[in-house]
């Protein structure tokens, strides 16, 4: 294979890289749960980035909780939701992610900079080898 051939792979590996891209972000920002509390006093709907969209109270159940108690079970029916959503958010995530990376942990916010920024970069096999190539040629 020639530069030109390889560069224009490039370009194309490139294109289709940004396409995927695109693609992802269209169904994380799809992405949605709603978890309901055990005997239906509240229903609670999140978006992809954890933040509550609804909230609504199917039966008249949540009259009979006194405020503390409400707002307790409000808190755990939003921790399933945006728990549910954050498990969505990892499983499309990780089919995008190189080998070793933890998608819970970058959609978490608990991935170290090694996540990020390895050591050593990470470079395509086929970059590597124009590089090797263009040091020996010189």
């Amino acid at each position: 294979m020639n530069f030109n051939d390889r560069i224009e792979s490039l370009f194309e590996s490139y294109q289709q890289q940004r396409n995927s891209l695109t693609e992802l972000q269209e169904k994380m920002r799809a992405l949605t749960a709603t978890a309901t509390s055990p005997r239906r006093e509240v229903t609670i709907t999140v978006g992809q980035n954890g933040v509550m969209t609804d909230i609504k109270f199917p039966t008249g159940a949540h009259k009979r909780l006194t405020p503390v108690d409400l707002t307790e079970l409000i808190m755990t029916t939003y921790a399933e939701a945006k728990e549910d959503v954050m498990q969505q958010a990892a499983a499309t995530l990780a089919p995008m992610l190189p080998d070793g990376m933890d998608a819970q942990a970058l959609v978490r916010g608990t991935a170290g900079t090694d996540a990020f920024l390895p050591k050593e970069p990470r470079m395509v096999t086929s970059v590597r080898e124009m590089l090797t190539q263009a040091r020996t040629e010189q």
